[in-house]
């Protein structure tokens, strides 16, 4: 059931913000849901190049594999909401299971807490006095908020601990057991975490509730390395509840892990973890599954490696067009930096769609070997690969950086027609 404030999202006009859209939607006067009404055509409907769409086929089939897994796991799940930042996608994860939704820096909390998200799990240490006055606001205003973020220095909890005096609420916190020397936060030893954990225990602003860390973070990350560390945080969570560490009115105690390379780790680690005093919150946190991508997450997924487990279906593409054909071997498309994400390697060209019959083919032949801030330029293999006006489509790696170089992304059915509108807040 959608939250009023996402359904509010239906009422903003279409206008110069959106990249992409009908000019004349705006012409018109058309609101956001106004125009999804009409359900018009991706090539014939006006949309103007460069324009994101993401398959809603492959959208639903990604949230039901990873709900489903989660399920199959006895895995609560909290999908890393940095890499879509969308509401309505928030919600939908939650239609299919999700526990509450992870953030990693306080403007996404409070992005997710005006779309009504009632559980947040904040992967990061937060010492931010002001961040933190409004968590604790959030908590007073509302007693059935759920919020957790990491502690990984004494320090950090000093600084919490003085910034929250006197705000009335308590904030639950799990210790981070960093992955290993030169990875990036957390706790690097385990005497490291048990001192965090008795700084928490000296505060009343405070609450230790779990144990958490980031396995992909491992260096040298492989299978074996992995297993050693999740099973190094499974243990101290053991450790931690035989000596009364973990806060006496807690009804459950939070382990946390799982990003989107190595899900199937935290999974087999996960289920041999043993009965504690209280019941065990085996919360796993990745995100990049919702939209997948064509390249770098379609070599990492974990269901590579346990295909009987499902799959993923990249769900982006970005189509472009031939605004230029300087010589047989190489052509121009309308896109760069400023649309393309590319943090993770260039992308590559996955159909062409001829500007005169609209007639759809692979996109043989065709690589993009560069990128300018408006351009992509490709390389051809013959004269008549690719002609001036064609649209290309452009599957890319990395979602977190494809999202956020769009506000606005139709959602397109299987034969061509726009029927709604991702919203984004980076």
């Amino acid at each position: 059931m959608a939250s009023d404030a996402v359904r509010r999202l239906a009422d903003e006009p279409v206008d110069h913000r959106f990249k992409g859209l009908p000019p004349d939607a705006q012409t018109a006067g058309l609101t956001v849901g106004g125009l999804a009404a009409q359900a018009r055509g991706l090539y014939d409907g006006g949309f103007t190049t460069p324009v994101l769409t993401l398959d809603a086929d492959a959208l639903e089939h990604n949230l039901t594999a990873l709900g489903e897994y989660a399920r199959r796991h006895d895995l609560a799940f909290a999908p890393h909401g940095k890499t879509c930042m969308a509401p309505q996608l928030f919600e939908r994860q939650l239609e299919h299971g999700a526990w509450g939704i992870t953030a990693a820096v306080p403007h996404q909390a409070r992005v997710y807490r005006a779309f009504g998200i009632g559980r947040i799990f904040l992967a990061n240490e937060l010492v931010d006095p002001a961040a933190l006055h409004w968590v604790a606001d959030e908590l007073t205003a509302d007693p059935g908020f759920r919020f957790v973020c990491y502690v990984d220095s004494v320090r950090g909890v000093q600084l919490m601990d003085r910034a929250l005096q006197g705000r009335g609420a308590v904030v639950d916190v799990v210790v981070e057991l960093g992955a290993g020397e030169g990875a990036r936060t957390g706790a690097r030893t385990d005497e490291d975490c048990r001192a965090v954990a008795d700084a928490v225990a000296a505060t009343e602003t405070l609450r230790l509730v779990g144990i958490a860390g980031y396995e992909a973070e491992v260096p040298g990350a492989d299978p074996d390395s992995v297993h050693a560390y999740l099973r190094r945080l499974t243990g101290l969570a053991v450790e931690f509840d035989k000596a009364g560490r973990f806060a006496p009115d807690l009804e459950e105690i939070v382990v946390s892990a799982g990003g989107s390379a190595w899900f199937d780790a935290v999974a087999d680690v996960f289920a041999a973890i043993p009965p504690l005093s209280r019941p065990v919150l085996r919360l796993l946190r990745s995100g990049a599954y919702v939209s997948h991508d064509h390249g770098w997450y379609t070599r990492l997924t974990p269901f590579n490696r346990v295909p009987e487990e499902g799959g993923l279906r990249p769900a982006f593409r970005l189509w472009t067009q031939v605004v230029s054909r300087p010589s047989p071997t190489q052509a121009f498309v309308n896109a760069g930096k400023r649309d393309i994400a590319y943090d993770l390697g260039l992308p590559e060209a996955e159909l062409v769609r001829d500007a005169l019959t609209g007639e759809e083919r692979p996109a043989t032949g065709i690589r993009v070997v560069k990128l300018s801030d408006q351009h992509a330029w490709l390389e051809t293999g013959s004269a008549d690969d690719v002609q001036v006006g064609d649209w290309v489509a452009l599957g890319m790696s990395h979602p977190c950086t494809i999202f956020e170089k769009w506000p606005l992304i139709p959602l397109v059915q299987s034969d061509g027609t726009v029927t709604d509108f991702v919203r984004t807040f980076f």
